[in-house]
């Protein structure tokens, strides 16, 4: 069975084409630039609290930098791969059960055309010749309970490399400052939020949400997390880096 006998009209003969939604690179970058940046971000802020020298400070930073990426990377990969194959266990289980009780499955096929505004006649008819060939109707049939095409999985490699990259780069800005020379903790937390907000503003590219809105979100968030490590800092004290 052919590419073209399950999708006979490609994106090109009708004049527009999709991002990709599956969870792949997109997801895991965005994903892995914003908990970078806020992973640092809140690490900074939580040890220049506290007191520590600059120098621990970087330390700090990049071992969290390290750490967080490959942390990631791992959970990205694991999570899409565990993923991919749990759909394509779907997909071989609906093929069993077209083997074992076709007219079952065939009127169930029906049944979900009905609900998406067929007539019960039409329904009927497209189950029935839909189900003329097993495997595509086992397509069909865990395409329209998932809602995804397991043809169309995402790569566990692209994802789990998109988000140790984004990771990496969001985790050096708000050590940037350091590295240059400074010494200031204000400058690193305010390079750190300008790093999230313009972030923010970038994936809103893929979506309906309004770049200012999502910059100021993800800046929120940040926000957030430096305002309670940085609490954590204080209470503690340089005692405890020193």
């Amino acid at each position: 069975m052919t590419e073209s006998t399950l999708n006979p009209t490609g994106a090109d003969e009708i004049g527009h084409t999709h991002a990709d939604v599956s969870g792949g690179a997109l997801r895991a970058s965005v994903f892995g630039a914003m908990d970078g940046l806020v992973t640092n971000i809140a690490l900074v802020a939580g040890v220049g609290a506290a007191g520590a020298p600059p120098r621990f400070i970087v330390l700090t930073g990049l071992a969290g930098l390290v750490a967080g990426a490959f942390s990631m990377a791992m959970g990205e990969y694991t999570s899409v791969r565990t993923q991919n194959e749990q759909v394509d266990r779907e997909w071989a289980k609906e093929a069993d059960e077209i083997r074992e009780n076709a007219e079952a499955e065939e009127h169930e096929l029906a049944a979900m055309f009905a609900t998406m505004g067929m007539t019960e006649a039409t329904a009927a008819a497209a189950a029935s010749d839909i189900h003329r060939d097993p495997e595509r109707a086992a397509l069909v049939h865990v395409t329209q309970e998932l809602g995804l095409d397991p043809r169309e999985k995402p790569s566990p490699w692209v994802a789990a490399i998109s988000s140790f990259v984004t990771f990496s780069l969001g985790a050096i800005l708000p050590l940037l400052p350091f590295l240059l020379g400074f010494t200031s903790l204000a400058l690193s937390l305010t390079v750190g939020g300008v790093g999230l907000f313009v972030a923010g503003g970038l994936a809103s590219l893929a979506t309906t949400v309004a770049w200012w809105f999502s910059g100021l979100r993800q800046l929120a968030f940040g926000a957030v997390a430096a305002s309670a490590t940085y609490a954590v800092g204080l209470a503690l004290g340089v005692g405890v880096v020193g």
